[in-house]
């Protein structure tokens, strides 16, 4: 039986790697006012956690998802106004701390990968071992559904959604039979892709690797939500909206979400100046400073408390000045065709009004969960 808005957040809701966060963050927070932006609400676990242990910081925590926006508000009313929370995509940080009216936050956390509810709720359709409407939307008030990608993209960009988003060998294989099948009836529900997804592939790669289908449902889940052209312009902006001596974590549970945020990191942490200078310029130094070495995995308490953790990659930076000029990043790209989103903010006890904005909308891997 799926769960409903009357279970609460918390009995839902396992955070992977809580005290973790909660300490990288907490040294940042210390002045009152500070302020954390939650860029991955979800069902609110971090950001209580902070709240709790942190009483000197504030949280706006935003997530694209209305009804994970009421469960997390629900849980995080005791704190007043301390929490505000957001309906917004994570990529929109800048606007949402300048719509608070800050220059700059002290914290940024983002807790990638599908949610606990998202996953739990089997008419979302993010479950291969379930049979739900293909939908996969994180906001189900706007965008194209699972269903629109398999009935009305071409083959080759089905493979495509599927090679680089899923990473699955047989991309071509799959997209071959879908767009054969779609022929005879549409798309609609997330077990005949199962199925389908499991013929087309050989039976001997079958026998390892878990669910065949899983692949599939992660590529179509990344495409539907746009994830990855999200979380491309959503690291440098969390960076940029940190003011000096401010700290941002992030969890990823995929290679490539993780490649992304390794990225953008290494480019605040190394110096830009052309090799061989006698003299580093002060306008090429870092501006980051790591938090961690490398990326840190959940330890075997972790992964006894909560099996999910066990692709976690946690990344974490302060910053230590303004970024300079010539490193600053590009504005954000156009919205792509059928994507969109919308920005709400409340605070507790009042009616949220939502503005459209212009900006693409957009989480990985359906076997995490924040």
């Amino acid at each position: 039986m799926a769960p409903t808005d009357d279970a609460s957040a918390a009995d839902r809701h396992l955070p992977v790697l809580l005290q973790r966060c909660v300490d990288l963050l907490a040294p940042a927070l210390q002045e009152p006012g500070s302020v954390l932006v939650d860029c991955t609400l979800g069902m609110g676990g971090h950001t209580e956690a902070v709240l709790e242990q942190v009483p000197t910081a504030r949280v706006i925590g935003i997530d694209r998802d209305p009804q994970a926006l009421r469960l997390a508000s629900a849980r995080l009313a005791r704190f007043g106004e301390r929490f505000t929370p957001v309906h917004a995509v994570y990529d929109e940080i800048a606007d949402v701390v300048a719509d608070a009216g800050l220059d700059g936050v002290q914290g940024v956390l983002m807790d990638l990968g599908v949610s606990s509810l998202q996953l739990d709720e089997a008419e979302r359709g993010f479950a291969y071992a379930q049979d739900a409407p293909l939908d996969m939307r994180m906001d189900q008030t706007a965008g194209l559904t699972a269903a629109d990608v398999l009935n009305t993209y071409e083959e080759r960009e089905i493979a495509r959604v599927l090679r680089e988003y899923g990473e699955e060998r047989f991309a071509a294989r799959i997209a071959r039979a879908i767009v054969r099948r779609r022929e005879q009836r549409p798309w609609e529900r997330t077990g005949e892709l199962a199925e389908l997804v499991r013929a087309s592939i050989p039976a001997a790669t079958r026998k390892t690797g878990g669910n065949p289908s899983k692949r599939t449902f992660q590529g179509l889940r990344i495409e539907v939500n746009g994830e990855l052209e999200v979380l491309e312009r959503a690291v440098p902006a969390a960076i940029e909206a940190l003011a000096v001596g401010g700290r941002l974590v992030v969890e990823s549970y995929h290679s490539l979400e993780d490649r992304i945020v390794k990225r953008a990191i290494q480019r605040g942490t190394t110096s830009s100046a052309p090799p061989g200078l006698p003299v580093e310029p002060e306008t090429h130094r870092p501006y980051l400073e790591p938090l961690t070495r490398g990326a840190e995995e959940a330890d075997a308490v972790e992964l006894e408390r909560n099996p999910r953790a066990a692709s976690v990659r946690l990344r974490a930076a302060a910053r230590l000045r303004p970024t300079p000029d010539h490193l600053r990043p590009a504005a954000a790209a156009p919205a792509r065709p059928g994507r969109s989103t919308s920005r709400t903010t409340a605070r507790p006890g009042t009616r949220p009004t939502t503005r459209p904005t212009a900006r693409p909308s957009t989480r990985t891997n359906p076997e995490e969960r924040r």
